[in-house]
């Protein structure tokens, strides 16, 4: 029986930059590093960063998997990568089920969404 994600990886060719960015830009924490390898911890879930020598360049399709990152202030959260050229290509803007959405390029081309759920009633 499946019982929930218990992480997601990214395949890359560069790890380096993508920890970095995932690491120190979006500040992510490191749960472990092997080298080709690398464990962030967002809270049960691994967010892994791992070499494969079938990757090569920018993501191809880079919208078929989009992890969502849960956050408390997506404005401020967006006011900060964008200081840091976090390439955004759509702002946060309200959804119509009341949460917001703001979505960005990492260093592979990936696409991924900063998610802040509206505030209990």
């Amino acid at each position: 029986m499946i019982t929930g994600v218990v992480g997601i990886t990214l395949w890359t060719d560069n790890l380096d930059r993508l920890f970095r960015f995932y690491h120190e830009t979006l500040g992510i924490p490191l749960h472990s590093n092997h080298g080709d390898y690398i464990a962030l911890e967002l809270g049960d879930v691994r967010f892994n960063l791992g070499l494969h020598d079938r990757i090569h360049g920018a993501a191809q399709d880079p919208f078929r998997v989009m992890p969502h990152l849960g956050v408390d202030d997506i404005h401020a959260l967006h006011r900060q990568l964008t200081d840091l050229g976090v390439e955004f290509i759509r702002p946060p803007e309200k959804e119509g089920w009341g949460g917001w959405v703001a979505t960005f390029k990492d260093p592979d081309g990936n696409i991924v969404q900063l998610l802040q759920f509206p505030a209990p009633a």
